[in-house]
């Protein structure tokens, strides 16, 4: 097990689902896990590895996801999904990004997926980091889905309100609060000032 703890990241041994036992996880046991519990899990090394998320990270994504629906939606260029949208990078390797964009050419016959994991790679992949996630977690997870074929990653920080725009693994740009996050070659046009997304974080009622 601490072989594979190191594998995964250096992970908590608490996000590691012991049933099924680690390395005879399938996508059936995913999909069933998530029905019977509502746990989310990603399969990694056919082992069920519980998605780090919590409530103000949850916050952000879903105004990440609005924003840009918001955008994507009128120009129909693809399909945005959720924190819940499963998929399938590569033979037993399934993940789930807090927020990701899919472009209609790269979804087979240009329709809403059916399955429930498709195998797809997406244009965008946004991961709002929570406590759970360390660095080396979240450099493999740059290093598959760059590997698969994704052009863009944002990794939100909501402890340091900055977000890391990779155009690769290696090739990053940490924005500040006080800038604006834009599509680059992904989705020309599309901006979000981040001093609108982090204040997402500090509303109150009245």
């Amino acid at each position: 097990m601490s072989d594979l703890l190191e594998r995964l990241g250096g992970i908590s041994p608490e996000r590691v689902l012991l049933h099924p036992a680690p390395g005879t996880a399938t996508e059936a046991d995913l999909l069933e896990v998530h029905r019977a519990t509502k746990r989310l899990c990603e399969l990694v090394e056919r082992t069920l590895v519980e998605k780090g998320m919590g409530y103000r990270e949850s916050l952000l994504a879903m105004a990440i996801a609005s924003a840009l629906r918001a955008f994507i939606l009128p120009r129909n260029l693809g399909l945005v999904t959720g924190e819940s949208g499963m998929m399938r990078l590569m033979a037993g390797l399934v993940r789930i990004p807090d927020v990701a964009f899919v472009s209609w050419e790269r979804i087979p016959g240009r329709r809403v997926p059916e399955q429930p994991i498709p195998q797809l790679a997406p244009d965008l992949a946004v991961e709002v980091l929570s406590k759970s996630n360390t660095p080396r977690e979240m450099r493999r997870k740059l290093a598959e889905y760059f590997d698969l074929g994704i052009r863009l990653a944002w990794l939100v920080d909501p402890a340091a309100r900055t977000v890391a725009v990779h155009t690769s693994p290696q090739n990053a740009r940490t924005l500040s609060e006080s800038e604006i996050l834009d599509g680059g070659d992904v989705l020309p046009g599309f901006t979000l000032p981040l001093r609108e997304l982090f204040a997402e974080l500090d509303r109150h009622g009245a």
